[in-house]
């Protein structure tokens, strides 16, 4: 390898990341994100979270440069499998549990999507980064489930109601706030699936 290839961009970039630990980085982007939520996107700044996270605002700008880098990073970082964990032998079984982990999780997911909302609507990557953290995987995972009903011999892998499945329990959780003014607990998303998701899928 050359020296210069050494001194390339790629280089000097892992460099200066290597100065912030895994753990460091982690709680910027759980600044970040925990701003957004509780101030909106509009009104977080890159010397704000500095401050909550007691270190100097170059560091940020120079590890993300912009506050859309920033905040799109931190979003990519909360990519995950959802649900991997929920086997209980059965799909009604499979619903009700992945019902209370959509639950557990909704009201900051929620309210992330809600202080995001206008944002992603003029940034095309913060508007994927936000879709790849929270909705890919949490829709993912739930066509998993319906999936092994299908194997399970469960349900037709042609029954009509399969396809909307995951739109029912993603759209229920974030719209609650808005009809409600509540946040879709745990509760509150079982007893949905029972109401709802079951009979449409003619189980109990």
């Amino acid at each position: 390898m050359t020296s210069q290839a050494a001194d390339g961009p790629e280089t000097v970039a892992a460099s200066r990341r290597s100065k912030i630990t895994p753990e460091r980085e982690r709680e910027f982007f759980d600044a970040v994100l925990e701003q957004v939520r509780e101030c909106g996107y509009d009104a977080v700044t890159m010397e704000g979270v500095a401050a909550s996270t007691r270190c100097s605002k170059s560091t940020l700008y120079r590890q993300w440069k912009t506050k859309p880098q920033f905040v799109v990073a931190a979003l990519r970082s909360r990519r995950r499998s959802r649900f991997g964990s929920i086997d209980t032998g059965s799909l009604a079984g499979d619903l009700r549990e992945a019902a209370r982990a959509v639950g557990r999780w909704s009201t900051n997911d929620t309210k992330l999507l809600q202080a995001l909302g206008h944002a992603v609507t003029q940034d095309a990557e913060l508007a994927q980064a936000l879709r790849e953290a929270i909705v890919y995987p949490e829709i993912a995972a739930l066509k998993e489930l319906l999936r092994r009903g299908v194997e399970r011999g469960e349900i037709a892998a042609d029954h009509p109601a399969l396809e909307y499945i995951p739109a029912q329990m993603f759209g229920v959780a974030r719209a609650r706030p808005v009809v409600d003014g509540e946040y879709a607990d745990p509760d509150y998303l079982v007893r949905f699936v029972e109401a709802a998701v079951l009979p449409a899928l003619g189980l109990t």
